[in-house]
């Protein structure tokens, strides 16, 4: 009896994947609803000697809709750096596997960098297969700059130690982006609004899903809304950076500047000014000549 080829089917059409050339693929999965999946994707998933999955059970929900009838393997955060090495060997000897996590693109938040980092160490090929992200789903609907943004996953579940990670990115000019249980949302969202104080911020929940909804406005107004108990759904948070420091009044730093001058030298003058009001040195040097001239 002939071997039949992998294939999945969308909408009662069956189809067959091509194959792979050796190598890890980094598959992205939806983060909810099933229809967010490309054709690539589907076509690696069941081409793919095995499935790396985070949960088998959780995978299965995916894999079985789509007609993929793929060996799964779990790794996880528990046994990856166990299997990183022979899952590497077996690749480097021509086998082909796909990575996925339970929902999203692998790596973010979840496991797979020992593996990733073990196959780059290794000099073998890992390749990209884009999708689904939280992460960015939530960005572009909050209505934030997007120009320049850090993730910074979750933040650490004790208060003070989350206290802490909030204080060390209060200087932080790019937009930020969080992940958060619906356990602790109410807490961070405090925690937030007293250390950021009044930025505006956008909580994200069920992206993709039935009950999606999207909350925008200061921390104060989110942390109100959320205060008082869990809600439903993994969050994202995206939070304004900070705000440029206003440039000091000309005024003000060149009177500064000539009281500096009549006590020390000018390059001393001009180097204590620069600093005191973080100006560029060649604007305060050019400012101090002319002043100088003008005795």
């Amino acid at each position: 009896m002939a071997e039949t080829s992998p294939g999945y089917f969308i909408a009662g059409n069956t189809f067959t994947a091509p194959p792979l050339a050796p190598g890890l693929y980094v598959v992205a999965t939806p983060i909810g609803n099933l229809r967010d999946i490309t054709i690539r994707a589907l076509e690696t998933l069941a081409a793919a000697e095995a499935v790396l999955c985070e949960d088998t059970r959780m995978s299965a929900r995916l894999l079985d809709h789509y007609g993929i009838k793929t060996r799964r393997i779990a790794l996880h955060e528990h046994n990856e750096r166990a299997k990183a090495d022979d899952i590497v060997a077996r690749i480097a000897a021509g086998a082909t596997f796909a990575l996925i996590s339970d929902a999203g693109t692998p790596l973010l938040s979840d496991p797979g960098f020992p593996l990733i980092r073990a196959m780059a160490e290794a000099g073998q090929p890992v390749f990209p297969i884009p999708g689904a992200s939280a992460l960015l789903s939530a960005l572009v609907v909050a209505g934030l700059p997007t120009d320049a943004f850090a993730f910074h996953g979750f933040l650490p579940p004790k208060a003070g130690a989350r206290a802490n990670a909030i204080k060390a990115l209060g200087d932080s000019r790019e937009t930020m982006v969080f992940y958060e249980s619906p356990r602790r949302l109410d807490d961070t969202l405090a925690a937030m609004a007293e250390i950021f104080g009044e930025r505006q911020a956008a909580v994200a929940l069920e992206l993709t899903k039935r009950y999606e909804r999207v909350h925008r406005g200061t921390l104060a107004e989110l942390a109100a809304i959320f205060a008082g108990g869990e809600t439903k759904g993994e969050a994202v948070i995206v939070v304004a950076g900070a705000a440029a420091p206003s440039a000091p009044d000309a005024a003000d730093w060149q009177a500064a500047l000539l009281e500096e001058m009549a006590d020390q030298p000018l390059r001393a003058a001009v180097d204590t000014v620069t600093a005191r009001y973080g100006l560029k040195r060649k604007d305060v040097y050019n400012a101090a000549l002319a002043l100088k001239a003008e005795k």
